[in-house]
């Protein structure tokens, strides 16, 4: 069989209670299940084991459970759902009313909507009114009534609990060996065996909630494809020393990205987005960045040089705005350009842009020609930053890349070269933009893998 090894902690074997321990006397045999080998005192069976707690696998494990499914998950974190408690800001953005297919990301273009249209948003919706959690809604974003993440994990928590779902925490994968009849997996607390796994391990984002990328070497000793895992929904690091005077400024921009040509020119444009704006002292964050931010990764890994142009106006034209720098030349005409930006920029970001153009503050504002407005109107309508970087795997919310899903069946998450096993989450090559999107490829990729799987189990 297939066998998957890394390096991990020994951790002390605790005795457990499976919902469900295999005996001879129940009709199972050793033999049938496992080519006739011996596995040990040690050893716990079960119909199916989903690896990972995080919000795909808590939904595989209760969907699988709910179709008569006998699981266990098993999470190498202290406790499960960690991620789930960072999402929207503490809030937890669960899913959005306005999905479409551009909302994703895969190399596999119509995989990730082939598996949410199989339990889309209202099926989500109804899913967690079940849960008792009432759901409100902004703009299409779509939020626990409570205000809390804590809310929604609860209460995936609690249902696990309440269908007997044993949970095994602190507990590392050292081997998952394919065997003629099923899966042996082999952890720091004992051996494990089952007819199916569901990987929902996650990806290498946000490590300190639980993505440390063990997945995909589970994935790949089995067979599959990696396409190589970069940050996604991640700051960008700029080169510019200027950018500590501005750190700590939020305003509403429009970020667009391009590669640099031979002589330094902007040449080709990669993405753009508009909203909140953050200036940080290495960079720029804020919604719009993070949308555009995977392309920004996927250029840099191919070593391109990245130049992001800046609107700090979008509401307006060109033209309109360089119309709106002479009206304020003329109701200021007897002030000094100190203030003359101050009415309608942070202070920080008008003394920027005043220096950007060659205007000192004690410069005249009557003093200003047409030529110069001109110059301030490109600096602020068309600021241009290069790209150096961005942030670690740790400060991103999610990793573009991860296993192929040319190699995994969209109508079941089955693997198409291990039959019983199935993925489900953010280990696959499939990220969504900012707004619920990824949480929603969560909870439809751990149904319909839960699902597919516990139907795919034969009875007794």
């Amino acid at each position: 069989g297939s066998r998957v090894m890394y390096d991990m902690p020994v951790c002390q074997y605790m005795t457990l209670e499976p919902a469900k321990t295999l005996k001879r006397s129940e009709g199972h045999h050793w033999k049938k299940l496992h080519g006739g080998r011996r596995i040990g005192r040690k050893s716990m069976g079960y119909e199916g084991l989903v690896i990972g707690g995080g919000a795909a696998g808590l939904m595989a494990a209760i969907t699988a459970k709910e179709n008569g499914a006998d699981v266990a998950i098993l999470e190498h974190m202290p406790r499960v759902g960690k991620k789930i408690l960072s999402t929207g800001n503490g809030k937890c953005n669960l899913t959005n009313l306005r999905l479409t297919g551009d909302c994703y990301r895969s190399r596999e273009e119509a995989f990730p909507m082939a598996v949410i249209e199989r339990f889309p948003v209202p099926e989500t919706l109804s899913f967690f009114r079940r849960l008792g959690v009432v759901t409100t809604e902004r703009n299409g974003y779509v939020y626990p009534a409570s205000g809390q993440a804590q809310t929604v994990l609860d209460a995936l928590r609690d249902k696990t609990e309440s269908l007997g779902i044993k949970t095994v925490t602190e507990c590392k994968i050292s081997v998952i060996e394919k065997t003629k009849s099923g899966f042996l997996v082999k952890t720091g607390q004992g051996t494990f065996f089952c007819r199916f796994v569901i990987l929902a391990a996650g990806s290498m984002a946000a490590e300190s909630t639980g993505s440390d990328g063990s997945g995909y070497v589970l994935a790949k000793a089995l067979g599959h494809k990696i396409i190589k895992p970069l940050p996604a929904l991640v700051q960008l690091k700029c080169r510019g020393d200027f950018f500590k005077s501005i750190a700590g400024v939020r305003t509403e921009a429009a970020v667009s990205l391009y590669t640099i040509g031979k002589y330094g020119e902007r040449k080709d444009f990669l993405a753009s987005d508009r909203g909140e704006l953050q200036l940080t002292d290495y960079g720029i964050s804020g919604i719009p960045v993070f949308q555009v931010s995977r392309y920004a990764a996927e250029a840099l890994d191919r070593k391109k040089r990245l130049l992001a142009a800046i609107d700090f106006y979008p509401d307006s034209t060109v033209e309109e705005f360089y119309t709106l720098l002479k009206e304020q030349k003329t109701y200021l005409s007897d002030r000094t350009c100190s203030v003359f930006l101050n009415g309608i920029f942070h202070k920080k970001l008008a003394a920027l842009f005043l220096k950007a153009a060659g205007v000192g503050p004690d410069v005249p504002v009557a003093s200003l020609t047409e030529r110069k407005l001109k110059e301030i109107t490109e600096v602020i309508k068309d600021a241009l930053f290069e790209v150096t970087g961005t942030n670690s795997y740790d400060k991103a919310q999610v990793c573009m890349g991860g296993v192929s899903t040319r190699e995994i069946n969209e109508k079941t998450m089955e693997s198409r070269l291990v039959p019983g096993l199935y993925f489900a989450g953010e280990i696959l090559d499939v990220d969504g933009i900012c707004g619920g999107y990824n949480l929603q490829w969560a909870w439809s990729s751990g149904h319909l893998a839960g699902m597919s799987a516990a139907k795919g189990t034969p009875a007794g």
